[in-house]
This record gives structure tokens, C-alpha cells and sequence, in this order.
């Protein structure tokens, strides 16, 4: 699981992912938290055709059924495996609401010397990290107020030579029984399946990256 990374800036962002400028959006901070606001992008929802559109959102995803905008419960991350049955996250999966979520680095927790200590994760190649999410269109029906949010996907790391190593162990289970998660990276040549793909197409890219990807190591 991620509960930290850094956004790129938002001229960054539209030159990276190829999208339209001059939208005037909200500003967001440069390290994203649980429940701060975050930019993502999506397919654009006014194109009956195929463009991307960069949004701005909480990142915990409010449901459908939610009461209120703010949940007593933790939405920022998302088991892949459970999308189809996890109330909070099925209809967005199968209405094809997936998202990529920019990010110059995340950091996951380490634990091998006995306390935390915090890694940082940057590609190898120096490009930024497009995550794979899931978002949701809430309004609250007391105000009127429209809410946009989302979700970073995970998925089990328990046998990846270097996201294994990450997170405080559970000492009553085996190495290989310790559920370990990692975000789900998606490779450039395969944003625009994931954004617009069958939900079957989208599922073949829930996989985790080869370690050679990655250049990681603990925080300054």
C-alpha cells in the first residue's frame, strides 16, 4: 500500500501525459497524503470519442452510497484482487472509471533493521510514475456540491524481490503468506488501454514491474 508520493507540477503533468492546456483547476500540494487533494487523469467524459482530461480530487475515494465526504474509513488504496466484490470499488471497476494517478516518486515503509525506516521510489529511467487508480463523481445531496475522488490500486508483492521487503512483517505468518502490497504502474505504451480498454483489457495490466525498473532506496 502508498500513503505517500509527489506530484508533478501541473505544467509538468500536461506535457508529460499529452493534455489540452489552459483548464483552470484547483492547485494541489506537491506531497500528497491520505485525503489531500490530488491530480488524475481519465478519459475526458464530455468526448464521445477517446481524449485524456486532468482532474483534481481527494484521494480516498468517496462511493456511491457514501453519507458524507468524509469517510470514517480508509479509500486511498485498493486491493486489485477485490475490485469486483469490495462495495466501495465495483462499480467504479466495472463502469470502466480507471485512472492514472502522476507521481515523481512514492515511499513505502522498511522495516528490516527492526524500525521504520522510509524508502523512496523513483523509475530507474527518470520518467515519473503513472499509477493505476480507480475514480468516482460524488455530489452530496444536502449541498448540491460535487466531489471527484480516487483510488491507487495495489496488488500482492509477496514474491517481488524488492517490494517484498517492504512494510512491518506479521511474525505469525510465513514469508510468502505476509500479503505485501505494491501500486500497479502502468507503462506509457499502455495508458491509453488502461484509460479507455475493456475492463478485461484493463485487468491483463494489473501486474506487478520488474525490479529493474525501479531505483529505490532509504530517504535522505
Amino acid at each position: 500500500m502508498c500513503n505517500r508520493y509527489t506530484s508533478p507540477q501541473e505544467t509538468d503533468v500536461e506535457r508529460f501525459w499529452d493534455l489540452p492546456r489552459g483548464k483552470t483547476l484547483p492547485l494541489w500540494p506537491p506531497t500528497q497524503f491520505p485525503r489531500s487533494p490530488g491530480p488524475f487523469i481519465r478519459r475526458a467524459r464530455e468526448d464521445a470519442g477517446y481524449s485524456r482530461e486532468l482532474v483534481v480530487g481527494q484521494w480516498a475515494l468517496i462511493p456511491w452510497f457514501a453519507k458524507a465526504a468524509k469517510l470514517p474509513y480508509s479509500t486511498n488504496n485498493a486491493r486489485s484482487e477485490d475490485l469486483e466484490k469490495t462495495a466501495s470499488y465495483k462499480q467504479p471497476w466495472a463502469r470502466g472509471q480507471r485512472c492514472i494517478i502522476p507521481a515523481l516518486d512514492f515511499d513505502e515503509p522498511n522495516w528490516e533493521s527492526g524500525k521504520n525506516e522510509w524508502w523512496r521510489f523513483r523509475r530507474a529511467d527518470g520518467e515519473p510514475w503513472s499509477l493505476a487508480g480507480l475514480w468516482n463523481t460524488w455530489t452530496d445531496k444536502a449541498t448540491g456540491e460535487i466531489h471527484e475522488s480516487y483510488t491507487m490500486l495495489t496488488l500482492n508483492a509477496d514474491h517481488h524481490p524488492l517490494m517484498r521487503r517492504m512494510h512491518k512483517p506479521d511474525p505469525k505468518l510465513g514469508p510468502d503468506q505476509q500479503d505485501k502490497r505494491s501500486v500497479i504502474p502502468i507503462e506509457a505504451g499502455d495508458i491509453d488501454t488502461w484509460l479507455a480498454g475493456t475492463v478485461d483489457e484493463a485487468r491483463t495490466l494489473l501486474r506487478l514491474t520488474p525490479v529493474e525498473v525501479f531505483q529505490a532506496g532509504p530517504v535522505a
